[in-house]
């Protein structure tokens, strides 16, 4: 072979390579993106740990707590606290960790953080964004509310269940359920958190874009407790 051949072979080859090292890192980086875009809609939440503290300890530290500090909980803890809330625990029932009457399971969890306000869905285990931005304010109208790291909004969806003149009662009573799942896995983690009904409940639900048969009943302060105390 010639040198001229030589040469334009060599061009050609590391034209060759110089493509699929491109590919290499152009594809990576557009899945990347996409991952990214598609998270900004839906989080899949971290398999949840079931293994923690024995009942009786848990019991002993579960109590309210007004001061949180301004430090973000972690993906893990957050999968955790929203399955031990109202996540699926027989999976061939899709029954629940709290109990609900007759079983409608009418009580949604809404996770208002930094980042938006997300509905968590437990079939899947996942968060689905609702709205996006800082609105922790909107969540209550005590000061501390926009300083805990999240705040869960527990939201009745009357639609799932019959027009009993008690279905208001249930589900108030339901969230309790719920509520004090939260007040358990909070205790067992080192969280601060405090069950509240101060809310200004038209904004909130208009920022959550709630239907007419969705009702806010109570809110949920969660986060690390206030450093130095």
């Amino acid at each position: 072979m010639d040198t001229k051949s030589r040469s334009r072979g060599f061009t050609i080859t590391r034209g060759i390579v110089a493509i699929v090292l491109a590919s290499v890192i152009i594809i990576p980086a557009l899945g990347q993106n996409i991952t990214m875009a598609q998270e900004q809609k839906s989080i899949q939440l971290t398999k949840p740990q079931i293994a923690g503290n024995p009942l009786m300890e848990v019991l002993a530290k579960r109590s309210s707590s007004r001061e949180f500090s301004s430090e973000a909980l972690p993906e893990n803890i957050l999968s955790n606290m929203l399955w031990a809330a109202a996540g699926i625990n027989r999976p061939e029932s899709g029954r629940r960790t709290a109990p609900t009457a007759m079983n409608k399971q009418e009580i949604d969890v809404y996770v208002v953080s930094e980042s938006g306000i997300y509905l968590y869905e437990a079939k899947s285990h996942t968060l689905k964004m609702i709205a996006a931005g800082d609105l922790r304010a909107l969540a209550g109208k005590q000061d501390y509310v926009k300083d805990a790291a999240v705040n869960l909004i527990y939201v009745a969806d009357f639609s799932r269940m019959s027009s009993s003149p008690d279905r208001e009662l249930y589900a108030a009573a339901d969230t309790g359920f719920v509520s004090e799942n939260v007040y358990l896995y909070c205790a067992s983690a080192g969280l601060a958190t405090v069950v509240r009904a101060y809310i200004d409940k038209p904004a909130l639900a208009k920022a959550m874009k709630l239907k007419a048969d969705q009702k806010i009943i109570l809110a949920q302060s969660v986060g690390y407790p206030k450093r130095g105390r």
